[in-house]
């Protein structure tokens, strides 16, 4: 499915409800799955945490999770904790495109029974899970958070708990303390000092935790970009959002002020508003502790024709397509000049936009929700527009509730 676009204005003022962070409702449901007295409220609707109760519940042998990194990633690190249970872990073709030793090595550190069935490195894997007897992991500081945080989930189970330590400079450091936070609510004693984590033994109780997920902030991008494209007074509120977020991409709120959006907290929800134009200077950012955010900040930079130099990059290589690269090809063929490295990306400034482009989305969900704003500045369309279910399902509708035009094509 298409979708074209056409050349809108948003509504003066809208609101929106934005389903559970598809980051805190894995990690919960990961947790609930090794502590089953946890209960949790607002989880997302994404496929990712769709596919990721799915394959917790299912009782094959083989667990298919399709195109979720996530899921991929936390459930290599659950299964090689369970004792007796023998599970082949799989995904789509671009998944087992998708590098995975650094987090089977530091289970393997643990003791941990994973095999490649296939390429070494990459999924599939074969996984016999048992008690694992280690509790010291060394890894490279500079990986995918998620590597980590999946050590982190099944620290408490171990029997001396887990010593974890990070060499180098560490990457996505909220993603980190979102987890340790999760783990520190559910009463787990844990401590991050330097490039030294620890996570003590915790026993399960049967006294009940509830947790209630907060919404996603990275599907909230998508609505900042919206708000700087518009003119000067234009509103949403987006709900369930709090001010001290566990998750990274809450930097959102202070990053948009240079785009002219600010951020008013309620309880329990925010509201954007566009209050000044854009600042004209160069927009620099070192998004290390935040990559999911590049598209939708390189789009909206884009949008205003404003130069934009963002730093800290590196795992966007490795995420459902090259960002960078897509990121790239995509932008120049509405009109941009852009340079990329390794781990950075400069736009400059662009003369106009070009229109009726079709945007190709790689079968990733944010190339499509990041380029939709631009519908405020010209008239295109969206190729396999039905790839926001990863992360976002309601994203269209909600377009349409605040005053996108679209059909589908």
């Amino acid at each position: 499915m298409n979708i074209r676009l056409q050349k809108s204005t948003l509504h003066k003022q809208s609101k929106i409800a934005i389903t559970g962070s598809k980051s805190e409702s894995n990690r919960l449901l990961l947790l609930q799955a090794l502590y089953p007295s946890i209960t949790i409220a607002n989880i997302s609707n994404s496929d990712d945490a769709t596919l990721m109760q799915k394959a917790l519940k299912s009782t094959d042998s083989i667990k298919d999770i399709h195109h979720a990194g996530t899921a991929m990633r936390f459930l290599t690190a659950y299964y090689a904790t369970q004792n007796g249970q023998e599970i082949t872990l799989t995904g789509s073709s671009r998944m087992q495109e998708r590098p995975i030793k650094i987090l089977v090595d530091g289970l393997q550190q643990l003791g941990a029974d994973i095999q490649y069935t296939n390429n070494e490195g990459y999924p599939p894997l074969q996984i016999k899970g048992q008690k694992l007897q280690g509790n010291q992991v060394n890894l490279d500081a500079n990986i995918s958070s998620q590597y980590i945080s999946a050590l982190l989930l099944i620290a408490p189970t171990l029997e001396n708990g887990l010593t974890l330590t990070l060499n180098g400079k560490i990457t996505s450091v909220p993603y980190i303390k979102m987890t340790l936070s999760l783990l520190n609510d559910l009463g787990v004693k844990t401590n991050f000092e330097g490039n030294t984590i620890t996570v003590d033994r915790f026993e399960a109780t049967q006294e009940a935790k509830a947790f209630t997920v907060e919404s996603d902030w990275s599907s909230a991008s998508y609505f900042y970009s919206l708000i700087a494209l518009s003119g000067i007074g234009t509103t949403v509120q987006l709900s369930a959002y709090k001010q001290n977020s566990l998750q990274g991409d809450s930097c959102l709120a202070e990053i948009y002020t240079k785009f002219g959006v600010e951020t008013t907290f309620q309880e329990n929800t925010i509201t954007l508003t566009k209050t000044r134009e854009a600042t004209q200077e160069i927009i620099k950012l070192d998004l290390k502790n935040a990559p999911d955010i590049a598209q939708t900040i390189a789009v909206t930079a884009f949008g205003l024709q404003l130069p934009c130099e963002m730093i800290g990059l590196h795992t966007l290589k490795i995420k459902e397509t090259d960002r960078l690269v897509a990121l790239k090809t995509e932008l120049e063929k509405l009109g941009a000049s852009v340079d990329i490295t390794d781990e950075s990306l400069y736009l400059h400034i662009a003369d106009s936009i070009n229109k009726n482009i079709v945007i190709a989305t790689y079968k990733d969900h944010r190339m499509a929700m990041a380029f939709a704003p631009l519908a405020l500045r010209a008239p295109i369309e969206i190729e396999k527009a039905d790839v926001v279910s990863k992360s976002f399902p309601d994203f269209w509708k909600d377009l349409a509730k605040i005053g996108i035009e679209m059909e589908e094509i």
